[in-house]
């Protein structure tokens, strides 16, 4: 009965038929076909048709968690198989946000796959949350993430660390009597901004508008909090999603953003923006690769995380 089983757990995880088919690259009328042979193998249905959108029974929803362990179970083997016949090859499947799958893991990647090339890898984008659970269900091997995850089935490994600086539009009025605490971003590139007699108070930035990331995400967290701990009520013309839109917004000259100097590091310098170091701890955080605690972990994904973090 969990022959097909990738049908019954890709239409419960599209929401239904016709995007599950899709996904599959099958018909919709032999999706439905296959799926109706299961349920009567089961003798019970999986679905709930009546609802909009389509939803597990409760038998569905037994059926799914055992054919997710049992998918589970066939990716542990096919890795320890990788591993032991076919020595360092494989895949890995790595998931980070926009800012680390655009700008970090492309060049670990890159540098991975010289000294070992028979090992493929993915990159999935989306953001923590998400990100999170897929890790949890074990449809990815490693996320990387700067947020602090809490899950007693999640472990992390230290990569770096980051801190997070106010991006300015150059053409506001507070950088008049703040010239000597700005950076350009040359100088974050030199690291010039980890002096520790560099910084300055947030209320410098009082009168002025605010770009804020959304407050699932790290950096809109550590924003809010930093706003409460001053007692500090800014206008906040937008809240995003993104890091990197966040900063183009404030080289358009709208808003200051909270920006990370690994993003700074990244990208072309713009003379249209300078940058500031904040007094407060709140703004140095880590940068983790997340692992589920308890599975076997391939020895290409031990391989990648040794190369990774070894500094």
């Amino acid at each position: 009965m969990f022959k097909n089983k990738e049908y019954i757990l890709a239409i419960a995880r599209e929401g239904g038929f016709s995007k599950a088919a899709e996904k599959l690259y099958i018909s919709q009328p032999s999706l439905s076909a296959s799926v109706k042979r299961i349920e009567e193998k089961v003798s019970l249905p999986i679905f709930d048709r009546t609802t909009s959108p389509i939803t597990l029974t409760e038998v569905g929803k037994k059926y799914v968690h055992h054919a997710l362990e049992m998918e589970r179970m066939e990716r542990e083997f096919e890795s320890y198989i990788n591993d032991h016949v076919n020595l360092l090859s494989g895949e890995i499947k790595i998931g980070g946000s926009s800012l680390f799958s655009s700008f970090m893991l492309p060049a670990m990647i890159s540098e991975f796959h010289q000294k070992y090339p028979h090992v493929d890898i993915k990159i999935f984008e989306n953001n923590t949350k998400n990100l999170i659970r897929e890790l949890s269900e074990g449809n990815l091997d490693i996320i990387i993430d700067n947020a602090i995850i809490k899950n007693e089935n999640i472990t992390s490994i230290l990569y770096t660390s980051e801190t997070i600086l106010l991006a300015v539009p150059t053409t506001f009025k507070a950088n008049q009597k703040l010239k000597r605490f700005a950076f350009s971003a040359d100088d974050v590139k030199e690291n010039k901004h980890l002096s520790a007699d560099c910084a300055i108070a947030l209320e410098a930035f009082s009168e002025e508008p605010f770009i804020l990331l959304n407050s699932e995400n790290d950096t809109g967290k550590r924003a809010d909090l930093l706003f409460k701990k001053h007692k500090m009520t800014p206008n906040i013309p937008f809240r995003l999603d993104q890091q990197m839109t966040a900063y183009h917004i404030s080289c358009s000259g709208m808003g200051i953003s909270w920006v990370s100097d690994t993003l700074i590091k990244k990208i072309a310098s713009n003379k249209a923006i300078c940058y500031y170091k904040l007094t407060d701890p709140e703004i140095t955080r880590n940068i983790y690769f997340y692992q589920k605690s308890n599975p076997y972990h391939s020895i290409a994904c031990q391989k990648f995380l040794e190369y990774n973090t070894k500094q």
